[in-house]
């Protein structure tokens, strides 16, 4: 009698995983790293996780439903475009997903009940989209990769005091007032959202680490410098603010210099200014020097093409959106122990110092071939900065980043 009893107690004590919800304005896992890491943290904190984002209809790839490494993915047929688009269709875009994703929790929330909904931008707006969920109790996260005001303002070169650029502080003024909580990847960034009215408390620092399980120097085998090839390597977005072209033209200026010099560039993305890169190395006469990989790899085997190079670059060029930016590629070389040439932004001096990066001038050819040359003749040089790098990884590595995050969720979590 007693078990018959207390059995329906013992049910009711039985908890429930968490349900957190993830939209995303991307194609999940292909091009969001950041999302796919938070991902896996929550499941194997035992969270419940859907995930909404973008379908290319066109591409038998990707189905509309599947679940992928325990999460379930929701793909909404929307298609994003590349390259230079008009700001119509971009925003065009934004708005269907916006509806979309809006349509999908409204029927969603009643039977998942989400305890939390994370939010990724660009665009800020999208966090609107939940606002069923949050009549119905589930908190918002707003995670902003980018800073969409320094974002656009960057790309269409205008002031920070431009019409448009307000009118965009406004809407991420008011997304960030609409979600419970803002995270965002750079202790510069807080700042910059505290300076536009954000209460310190109501946002966290997420950083993009590279993840400790892939990215692991001492999984790298030791190599031989002496008689080998100067290999170098860029990998990440093909776009002019991040310099790609300064490379190459850097490689140009090299000459004979260094024998054996090669350049890796890999992106799997194919556009404009990708076909003016391969234009460039034509027009320079080293295209036996200069590779174009657009494989795509899965995450452990990026881990072991970037243990192919000899030296990492990182070329950015200045603008009010890279002088926020700390990249994943710079964090992922160090991660590794590869040693890195970095343009000297203010995000990357915030964590990083002369012992551990070799700086050259943003935008500067000859200074970044300086550069290159100084590490290849002094490999002494360039052992001390795969040794002293590793300072960030004790500090910022993705185990002490991810509990973090974890603690954040939970903390925020109704239940």
């Amino acid at each position: 009698m007693d078990r018959s009893v207390n059995q329906p107690h013992h049910k009711q004590m039985i908890s429930m995983p968490k349900r957190h919800c993830m939209v995303v304005f991307a194609h999940y896992p292909a091009s969001e790293t950041r999302v796919e890491r938070q991902t896996s943290a929550l499941i194997q904190k035992g969270f419940d996780v859907d995930i909404f984002c973008l379908r290319d209809f066109r591409s038998l790839d990707e189905q509309s439903f599947e679940k992928v490494d325990g999460a379930s993915v929701h793909r909404l047929p929307v298609t994003r475009s590349y390259g230079k688009v008009s700001y119509f269709r971009q925003f065009l875009e934004y708005l269907v997903f916006f509806i979309l994703a809006m349509l999908a929790l409204i029927r969603k929330q009643p039977q998942r009940r989400y305890d939390v909904i994370q939010v990724h931008n660009l665009p800020d707006f999208l966090i609107f989209a939940a606002w069923f969920p949050k009549l119905l109790g589930a908190r918002l996260i707003l995670d902003l990769h980018d800073l969409m005001p320094e974002f656009f303002a960057a790309r269409t070169d205008r002031r920070m005091d431009h019409w448009l650029i307000r009118l965009m502080i406004i809407q991420e003024r008011l997304s960030c007032h609409f979600a419970n909580h803002v995270i965002t990847v750079t202790e510069m960034w807080k700042q910059t959202l505290v300076s536009r009215g954000l209460s310190p408390d109501k946002v966290s620092v997420v950083m993009n680490v590279a993840d400790d399980r892939v990215f692991n120097r001492l999984s790298r085998p030791t190599l031989q410098h002496n008689g080998r090839a100067f290999h170098l390597l860029y990998h990440g977005q093909l776009v002019s603010r991040y310099g790609v072209d300064l490379i190459i033209q850097a490689v140009a200026c090299l000459g004979d210099q260094i024998p054996g010099l090669h350049l890796t560039i890999h992106n799997t993305s194919v556009g404009p200014y990708a076909t003016s890169l391969v234009e460039l190395a034509n027009q320079l006469g080293i295209t036996d020097r200069v590779y174009f990989s657009r494989d795509h790899y899965p995450v452990d085997e990026l881990a072991e093409l970037i243990c192919t190079a000899d030296v990492g670059l990182v070329p950015y060029r200045r603008d009010i959106f890279t002088d926020g930016i700390l990249p994943t590629k710079l964090m992922e070389y160090t991660a590794l122990g590869i040693p890195a040439i970095v343009a000297r932004t203010p995000a990357i001096e915030a964590y990083f110092d002369e012992t551990m990066v070799q700086f050259f001038t943003a935008g500067d050819v000859a200074d970044l071939a300086r550069s290159i040359l100084t590490l290849y003749q002094d490999r002494q040089r360039l052992n001390a900065f795969s040794q002293n790098a590793d300072k960030f990884n004790q500090c910022f590595n993705w185990q002490t980043v991810s509990a973090d995050y974890i603690a954040l969720i939970e903390r925020i979590s109704p239940r």
